[in-house]
């Protein structure tokens, strides 16, 4: 796909799913407004049973504020979102949101620093953060180890959360957002803040989870093309709330798009199932 030069370009870019029925996120002409401030504008998207999705752009291109749509955690202003079948507005949210997993900052910010690992993960079943008086089956704190092992930090099961580092905390947090097995996963900046070794550690892990034909269908929000994990099929581009390009991540990654999506000139490395992404030089 080339550079979108303008609204009515961009949206020549947009390719609209046919089969509603395979669609897992539908989200039609959507936009959000907050204190008069457009946030989203004619945001058209659809995302099947066994895509994985990259969402990127820059700060306040509106990444998170799609995935929280994508969470049933915000409405639309105009245009209609149907999660898993079901239309926002039309359906209790408190029913649909435990058939997502989501995963980002507000949610670590919300764990008590002094909660057990494990605890952190098997608390998603009953949808609470800070485990009380619940009462966990073994087939729960089972599912709830064998996560935690998945994710490389089944040995912390026992440690207070508060106690871990960054990259730690951000793969204890797939495990919660695993833990119900949902039928969609949404992960926003899942890297952010980590050091080298952790991110690439972290996109090990995420590659793992794209491969697995189990796994539910997956959303990535990223600022960075180093991020993205291998096994990830579709890609998004925002700029200013508006889609610059989407679709198949090989036809959508290129340096126009992202030169487009960010305003300056970028050139797009490969190497591998691997990219990277740098300003261009000698202009």
């Amino acid at each position: 796909m080339g550079v979108a030069a303008g609204a009515d370009d961009r949206m020549r870019h947009v390719a609209e799913p046919t089969d509603f029925d395979d669609l897992v996120v539908h989200m039609t002409d959507v936009g959000v407004r907050r204190g008069g401030n457009k946030l989203l504008t004619g945001v058209n998207w659809g995302v099947e049973l066994d895509e994985r999705w990259v969402i990127l752009g820059g700060n306040g291109a509106g990444k998170t504020t799609l995935l929280r749509m994508a969470a049933a955690e915000l409405h639309p202003s105009n245009g209609t979102v149907q999660l898993l079948g079901e239309t926002l507005g039309r359906v209790d949210v408190f029913e649909l949101r435990p058939r997502i997993g989501f995963c980002s900052a507000a949610t670590a910010a919300r764990v008590p620093p002094d909660e057990k690992v494990l605890d952190v993960v098997v608390s998603a079943g009953y949808a609470v953060m800070g485990r009380w008086r619940e009462e966990y089956e073994s087939l729960d704190t089972g599912r709830g180890h064998e996560l935690l092992a998945a994710l490389g930090v089944g040995q912390f099961a026992d440690r207070l959360f508060g106690t871990l580092s960054e990259g730690e905390r951000k793969r204890v947090l797939i495990a919660r957002a695993l833990m119900t097995d949902p039928e969609l996963l949404l992960l926003d900046e899942p890297a952010a803040g980590l050091d080298l070794g952790g991110r690439e550690d972290l996109v090990a892990r995420l590659t793992e989870l794209a491969m697995d034909p189990d796994a539910p269908a997956t959303v990535l929000v990223t600022h960075h093309v180093e991020e993205i994990p291998p096994g990830f099929t579709h890609l998004m581009l925002l700029k200013g709330g508006e889609v610059v390009a989407q679709g198949l991540l090989e036809d959508v990654l290129t340096s126009e798009n992202l030169s487009a999506t960010f305003g300056q000139q970028l050139v797009l490395e490969r190497s591998g199932d691997r990219y990277f992404a740098r300003r261009a030089t000698g202009e």
